[in-house]
């Protein structure tokens, strides 16, 4: 087993609500996918209202460049930020895309018709699947004045602060 794996394991099931937790307060998720020629590329995307069991999904349109680059190389990131809790993860996995009306209409919010206006009757309106294979996270401090608080005493005492951010990852 190796260093990265055993840290993994180490994280377990703790680890999984974490991942869990910041993914259910996010608002906004970034998608990463690859170009052709391997240059990366990062969008804001609307996470939807699902629970998340290791599975991501998203709303896009066939015709859309993300959708080409999941096709033509489906290993992504998505990255969420959970700004009131100072939080953040970055999950990596293989995306899909998916033609599943009965899945759309479970996915659905009024939200999304500022993308998609004719609804779930949106010509080209497919979902992307994305399974989550691994994840890290990072928790900072609750507050700017726990940071404070930490860095003066690191001052007064000459000991080094203790990196403030509690960072793990866990496999999905």
């Amino acid at each position: 087993m190796t260093s990265i794996e055993q840290d993994r394991d180490e994280q377990g099931e703790a680890g999984r609500e974490r991942i869990v937790e910041i993914v259910e307060d996010a608002q906004v998720a970034m998608l990463t996918t690859s170009t052709e020629d391997g240059r990366q590329v990062s969008r804001p995307m609307a996470v939807q209202e699902a629970e998340f069991d290791g599975d991501l999904w998203f709303f896009a349109s066939d015709d859309s460049a993300k959708v080409a680059q999941i096709s033509a190389a489906p290993e992504v990131n998505v990255a969420f930020a959970d700004t009131r809790r100072n939080a953040w993860t970055s999950i990596t996995g293989r995306a899909e895309v998916v033609h599943d009306r009965t899945r759309a209409e479970d996915l659905w919010t009024p939200v999304l018709k500022a993308w998609f206006p004719d609804g779930l009757d949106t010509p080209g309106l497919t979902l992307i699947k994305v399974h989550a294979d691994t994840a890290e996270y990072w928790d900072g401090p609750s507050s700017t004045v726990g940071i404070a608080l930490g860095t003066l005493r690191a001052a007064v005492t000459k000991e080094p602060e203790r990196d403030p951010i509690d960072n793990g990852t866990v496999r999905l």
